[in-house]
Parts: C-alpha cells; structure tokens; sequence
C-alpha cells in the first residue's frame, strides 16, 4: 500500500490534477467496467513527461489534487503514478472526513487553498485543466493545460518548467 509521507510546508509543492493533465480529460468511471478512456492517447500518457519535469527539483512536494481520490480512494489514485513519482506524494487535497456534498461544491481552486492553508504552505503551484474559479491575483500558480492533451503539448511542458524553476 502506498502511503503518504509527511508534508513539510517549507518545500515547494505542486498540487497535481490528473484528467487534462496527464491524459486527457475524457476519462470515466463505471461501477462495472472501471476506468475507461475516449481518447487517442492512453491513461498517464504524460506522467514520464511530468516525472522528468520534476527530475531536477528532488525536494519537490506531490499533493493529488483529482477527484480520482474521492471516487477511488487516495491509494488508489497513488498506485496508478509511475515508481519514480510515487515517493513524492504527500497526501491529497480530499480525504474521507470531508463532507462530499459541501467539497463538491468548491472550485479546484478553493479545495487546493483550503489545503493551503489548513498546511501553511507558502511554496505552490497547481497543475490543472480546471481554472474555474481561479483569482488573477493567483495566476502565476497555475500551470492550466489543455484538456484534451494535458502535458503532452509542449507549451505546458515549457510553461511548467518555467514556473517549477521559480518555485525552486
């Protein structure tokens, strides 16, 4: 089972959304069927990219900020990162105490700031399709990708750079 290690709000952290991130957002669950994807590309197509993105910063925080760990379970979510990103986690923007009505009602952007601030992290980014919601004030935190490619276009992957390095 993989467990998060412990968050130390004085690293940098990036909040990771998984649909339109690393593959595209056309992803869907089915009590029988499980996950399927409509798209060209396959699931976590673009989590080698991230993994090599991320190479260069070894004290680099994973939060999963997906909705995959409510409807799935954080463990399950984790187990489907490859090897090299899974020692980076460090828990998940949901956790089963929350009120799944009243998080369903939040933006991206308030469920990522709640765990901001409820861990006292300064040092953040988010890598998500989703800007709803998300303050001006706030855009240099948010890598926003497409969501029928995610980090597979190079222009997110360029602008992720660009920000990991000033995060760092």
């Amino acid at each position: 089972m993989i467990r998060a290690r412990r968050l130390d709000p004085s690293l940098p952290v990036v909040y990771l959304d998984y649909d339109g991130v690393l593959h595209s957002d056309e992803v869907y669950w089915y009590r029988k069927r499980g996950i399927v994807l409509r798209a060209d590309h396959g699931l976590f197509a673009a989590a080698g990219i991230l993994e090599s993105i991320l190479a260069p910063y070894p004290k680099l925080q994973l939060i999963l900020s997906t909705t995959w760990v409510r409807v799935l379970s954080y463990h399950t979510a984790a187990k489907r990162l490859p090897p090299g990103l899974q020692p980076r986690l460090r828990g998940a923007t949901w956790h089963s105490s929350i009120d799944t009505d009243w998080w369903s009602t939040l933006t991206r952007y308030e469920q990522i700031m709640n765990h901001v601030k409820r861990h006292a992290i300064n040092s953040w980014i988010a890598i998500d399709n989703d800007a709803e919601g998300w303050p001006l004030d706030d855009a240099e935190r948010l890598v926003r990708t497409r969501d029928s490619h995610g980090l597979l276009e190079p222009a997110a992957q360029r602008e992720l750079a660009r920000k990991l390095a000033l995060l760092c």
